[in-house]
């Protein structure tokens, strides 16, 4: 068994991951393309191309942090280089348009460097603390409290403050929250158990020719990918969907509390569904009520704001599910090929995994931009009045709605085909 404190030491690093998901992906389009000046369509391409860079420097983390046998030196390095990365993109020093791009896309590459030190091993940690099938999600329950959390206060209280006080400011607040976060989790984890090794894999290549002969991982990147477009979608859109579908930029705070309170809410729930359906199943389950609650948000001009609430609420309950069950999914194909390949190879999985999953997050809103670009969206300075074309409107509403649930749909279609259940992994056990 994991003891309660070192699940409780590995759970606050979900601050990192959620804050570090959740304020770029919900406020980093919207800052360039409101705050700089910033033409949306070059403002997506910011988003979106330094983490290409995560393409490369995410399997290349899990196959050094595989050889150097301890995953917490880079928890540290983690959290020595990226609070202040994070800080300085939202501090563009009297930048406007394209000098102001650049700007921010230097920075976001080196926070996706900075990100690679602490995500790639901190995932990889679950699977070599137990083996055993059940725990594992029990041991994620407390890592997706504390992602609840985190998402719900970073997406409740970075907009106000960056509205209060300036971007700058709310930068540096979350600078320092992901520094005591990932401070917590190098010293929380330090008699964490391992039961199990990893080996490095020489090369890139024979990274990704593993990655290619394990099917279950395919099937589990493949509908993780989909979920992950989804969401990012749907997270750069909020404050996009607030200002012009609600008419409330102020809005895009409780509609995160919508989105985010189920985590904290329903994780026991999805824990014992995961036993009870199995963790396909569950995700199936899950995918499903983020489809139909976003499909259902398209009809808010009819509905209005209460309705839209009330549906980002149910794409909310699946959220949370789908947050839960990748990371114990994950951690059962480091078990699995651990047991058929004889070679404990977390790190491979994981690097790989996160650099797939954090540029689909990011090309989301990469799309999102396209969108709104070729329908005329008009970019602005703060206190800068504009109207927008209708064709942008609409485009704000399909492509946070609609665009989301086809995605979500695709992600159920391939989780029907995953295999690897309960039954499979105690057969190799």
């Amino acid at each position: 068994m994991v003891p309660r404190s070192v699940r409780i030491g590995y759970g606050i690093g979900s601050f990192c991951t959620g804050t570090f998901s959740t304020v770029p992906g919900l406020l980093l389009l919207f800052y360039m393309t409101n705050q700089l000046a910033v033409p949306a369509w070059l403002a997506s391409f910011v988003v979106f191309l330094p983490k290409l860079w995560d393409v490369l420097i995410n399997p290349w983390v899990g196959q050094r942090s595989d050889r150097s046998g301890s995953r917490r030196p880079w928890l540290l390095l983690g959290a020595l280089t990226l609070p202040i990365a994070f800080a300085l993109i939202f501090a563009a020093p009297g930048m406007s348009g394209v000098p102001a791009a650049i700007y921010v896309a230097v920075l976001y590459f080196l926070t996706a460097t900075a990100y690679a030190f602490f995500e790639v091993p901190y995932k990889a940690m679950p699977a070599e603390m137990t083996e055993d099938y059940h725990e594992r999600s029990s041991l994620l329950q407390w890592r997706m409290i504390f992602l609840g959390i985190a998402i719900l206060l970073s997406g409740a209280v970075a907009q106000p403050i960056a509205e209060a006080f300036g971007y700058h400011v709310m930068g540096v607040a979350v600078g320092v929250v992901l520094f005591a976060a990932m401070l917590g989790t190098y010293f929380g984890t330090a008699k964490a158990p391992v039961v199990t090794r990893s080996e490095a894999e020489p090369s890139l290549a024979r990274q990704l020719a593993v990655a290619r002969s394990n099917k279950h991982f395919l099937l589990l990147l493949g509908f993780s990918c989909s979920q992950m477009f989804a969401a990012g979608v749907m997270l750069a859109g909020a404050p996009y969907f607030a200002t012009y579908t609600l008419g409330d930029s102020g809005a895009t705070t409780t509609l995160f509390l919508c989105l985010v309170g189920p985590i904290l809410l329903t994780m026991p729930l999805w824990v014992w569904l995961a036993r009870v359906l199995d963790k396909k199943g569950a995700m199936v389950l899950s995918s499903a009520l983020f489809m139909a609650g976003a499909a259902a948000m398209s009809l808010t001009p009819v509905f209005g704001s209460v309705y839209a609430h009330a549906c980002v609420f149910f794409v909310g309950i699946g959220y949370a599910g789908i947050q839960l069950l990748q990371f114990s999914m994950m951690a059962d194909v480091i078990v699995h090929d651990a047991a058929t390949s004889g070679k404990a190879r977390a790190g491979v999985f994981t690097g790989l995994w996160t650099a797939c999953e954090t540029v689909v997050f990011a090309f989301g809103a990469t799309v999102l931009g396209w969108v709104l670009g070729s329908n005329g969206f008009v970019e602005s300075q703060p206190g800068e009045k504009v109207a927008q074309p209708d064709s942008a409107i609409q485009a704000v509403l399909l492509g946070g709605t609609l665009l989301p649930a086809v995605f979500i749909g695709v992600a159920i279609v391939l989780t029907l085909r995953y295999r690897l259940t309960a039954a499979e992994m105690a057969a190799r056990s």
